[in-house]
């Protein structure tokens, strides 16, 4: 039997945002999120040797970026981009989760702002994070990367980025070392509201609500992300629909048990293991999604976000 919900965690929820879309507007959910990030304020973020806010070329002009990394020698690279359903989150709302990825891997790592819906819908998300990561590739040696052990990196909407970028460089010729996909999305078929499309995965029931994200929620981010639903079978918006995911980087796949996106990550990681991908999964057994972002709370978040930075941390080192 899977773990019981942390109670750490189930103290947290009520405290969380982005948990009723039926009054949500996109401007509250940036808010909410930001301010999630600015009450922790006054608890000193990771330490890290250096922070520089710089700039990368986006699909349609510059996108603001941030680059963290320690000491001073040559070290693996990871192109990181943050969540929040693509519409909310930023630099500031990932800044520690960014922090800990340099403390626990070693690598540089340049995290994205890329333009968010609906102002720009899809694919302009997927562009820019395409479109950074060869800018990135393209200005290695600026950041004190190394083009042989490049990653990417995300989590929820990221890991979607994350994953669709892969899938992009594979395509483009381009070797990257590893992937990182925390609770991704993987299948936005149906916007999470067609109920055929729902029951391929059980958890969009099961965790339809209650855990912070809801599927209602999930509904919302992608109605907002997605100006037609015939484009969520897209590959670039639906990693799970594309035709192959065969020749890809080696993956560490996370999961949240209580998350309605649980099934979908489930499915990415099995897909990606058919095609002869080497994956790492974790399952979050009694978290929800969200939970790297817990860890200053919970032991049982920090411990699984931990064990998931340690393995991508082996692929990272791996020169390709």
């Amino acid at each position: 039997m899977p773990l019981p919900l942390d109670p750490v965690i189930e103290k947290i929820i009520p405290l969380l945002p982005l948990r009723d879309p039926a009054v949500m507007t996109p401007q509250s959910a940036r808010d909410s999120l930001r301010a999630l990030a600015d009450a922790r304020a006054a608890v000193p973020p990771p330490p890290v040797d250096r922070v520089e806010n710089i700039e990368v070329k986006g699909g349609a002009g510059k996108l603001a970026a941030r680059v963290y990394r320690n000491g001073t020698s040559k070290a693996p690279t990871v192109v990181f981009f943050h969540g929040g359903g693509w519409v909310a989150g930023d630099l500031e709302t990932h800044d520690r989760q960014a922090r800990n990825l340099v403390i626990e891997t070693g690598a540089v790592v340049i995290s994205v702002d890329y333009r968010r819906p609906p102002e720009t819908r899809f694919p302009g998300a997927f562009e820019d994070a395409f479109a950074a990561t060869r800018d990135v590739i393209a200005r290695i040696n600026e950041f004190g990367g190394d083009l042989s052990r490049l990653g990417v990196a995300g989590d929820s909407a990221g890991g979607n980025l994350a994953a669709t970028t892969a899938l992009a460089c594979r395509d483009a010729g381009i070797k990257l070392a590893a992937q990182l996909l925390v609770y991704p999305v993987t299948d936005v078929t149906g916007n999470f509201a067609d109920a055929a499309e729902n029951a391929k995965f059980p958890s969009r029931a099961e965790n339809a609500e209650g855990y912070f994200l809801s599927r209602a929620t999930m509904e919302w981010f992608s109605g907002h992300y997605l100006a037609d639903k015939a484009q969520g079978a897209d590959w670039r918006v639906s990693p799970l629909r594309a035709k192959s995911l065969a020749g890809l980087a080696p993956a560490v796949v996370t999961t949240a048990w209580f998350d309605p996106l649980r099934d979908e990550g489930v499915a990415y990681a099995k897909t990606l293991q058919a095609a002869g991908v080497p994956v790492k999964y974790h399952p979050g057994e009694g978290l929800i999604h969200g939970y790297f972002g817990l860890g200053d709370a919970s032991e049982a978040a920090r411990a699984e976000a931990q064990r998931a930075r340690a393995d991508f941390r082996v692929l990272l080192e791996r020169e390709v």
